[in-house]
């Protein structure tokens, strides 16, 4: 039976545990959420029946500021993934080292099987069951697996309508017409790109003619596509959900997969995309992607991780043994979170920053954040994602201890 995304993340915390010698009063609070809320809603179909809904907020930690996370629309979003969701955000806040804390959201139903009259009833019912646990200054919410900006502007509208006040930093991922950040919604990918070029750079390597598989086609996976094509490397596989399309020459990128046609590519399933050669594999889809009955015959030199938890450990152990370098997801897709936070920041300071700004302030933010996980993982003999526990462990516990 394969773990669950929680127990993978207890097991990498156990690890980061016993690099860093702590004790386990140290570690404890972070084994369990803080605070964990969930209730049922009712939402009205169209056809006039009734249906209940899950929901969820995890709050995990929040000793380096406010709890940070999306919201995700899902009919496998229960409180096991969510929990896990809430954990990595703390680690994740931690790596780039940004004062916020790590939480997540969640309904759990299907948004594709829902009319989009429905979807903005189970956004004003989630805003409204949470409103008292959520808010700028203790959590803020932010866009997820299926969710959008103008989901985050339904739960801003219904949160301020339930307070009475306005508070547009409740919430991240908004539209730029209610105090969205310019620059949001390419900053996941672009993040990623940044570490993937600093990363590159330390080893004496360019991205420029290096070939590439994409596992996935939503906004990262589409938006990392376009940018490393730009930069001249070469997309030699690309995905969705339904079909995986891979030419070893290179293929162009397309503005959408759905009537994607072009001589000479083959169609395959996302499985075997995973497997086909490449410089670099960017999964940008679900979790569990990689795990121990696929890892052993990944041919990729490099995996950057866009997606949250595409790896197991039982994997991270396989790309170990065969030399395969994992960039992490805690740090390579913390672009999006950190230009949340410049949007949080903006909104409180009643500033707005022009795209140019956003894309200043994030890429020293990814390009040290890399470094100083390079070194200490050079330092500790670490494969990154240990030595970002270990960072990230280490900064929560330095933050959990201050305040005791």
């Amino acid at each position: 039976m394969k773990n669950t995304p929680f127990q993978n993340y207890l097991t990498r915390l156990e690890e980061a545990k016993e690099i860093l010698n702590l004790e386990e009063k140290d570690i404890a609070p972070l084994r369990e959420a803080e605070h964990i809320h969930q209730s049922d809603i009712m939402i009205k179909r169209d056809d006039g029946s009734d249906e209940t809904i899950k929901i969820y907020r995890v709050q995990f930690n929040n000793a380096r500021g406010p709890y940070k996370g999306g919201i995700r629309f899902h009919p496998m979003a229960d409180l096991d993934e969510v929990k896990a969701l809430a954990a990595a955000m703390a680690i994740k806040c931690a790596v780039v080292g940004i004062p916020l804390g790590g939480g997540k959201g969640g309904a759990q139903f299907d948004p594709k099987t829902h009319s989009p009259a429905e979807i903005e009833q189970v956004a004003r019912a989630w805003s409204r069951t949470m409103a008292p646990f959520i808010g700028v200054e203790k959590d803020v919410p932010a866009p997820d697996v299926y969710t959008t900006p103008q989901i985050m502007g339904w739960i801003l509208d219904e949160f301020e309508k339930t307070v009475g006040r306005k508070e547009p930093g409740m919430i991240t991922g908004k539209p730029v017409e209610l105090g969205g950040s310019l620059g949001r919604d390419t900053a996941t990918a672009q993040g990623g790109v940044y570490v993937l070029e600093a990363f590159l750079k330390s080893r004496g390597e360019e991205l420029r003619g290096k070939t590439v598989i994409i596992q996935g086609f939503g906004n990262a996976g589409a938006n990392i596509a376009r940018i490393l094509e730009a930069h001249g490397a070469i997309i030699v596989g690309l995905s969705d959900s339904k079909h995986a399309y891979c030419r070893a020459e290179g293929l162009k990128v397309p503005e959408s997969l759905a009537d994607f046609k072009s001589e000479g590519v083959s169609i395959i399933t996302n499985e075997e995309l995973l497997t086909k050669p490449a410089d670099i594999l960017i999964p940008a889809a679900l979790d569990n992607q990689l795990r121990d009955d696929n890892a052993a015959n990944v041919q990729a030199k490099y995996i950057l991780e866009l997606a949250n938890g595409p790896t197991t450990p039982e994997a991270d152990a396989i790309f170990e043994q065969k030399g395969i370098v994992v960039i992490p997801d805690v740090l390579a897709n913390a672009g999006g979170v950190t230009v949340s936070y410049f949007e949080w920041e903006q909104n409180r300071a009643g500033e707005k920053w022009s795209a140019e700004e956003v894309q200043t302030r994030l890429k020293p933010i990814m390009q040290n954040s890399f470094q100083a996980l390079d070194e200490l993982a050079k330092e500790k003999h670490l494969p990154y994602r240990k030595a970002a526990f270990v960072l990230a462990v280490k900064r929560i516990v330095g933050a959990m201890k201050a305040k005791a």
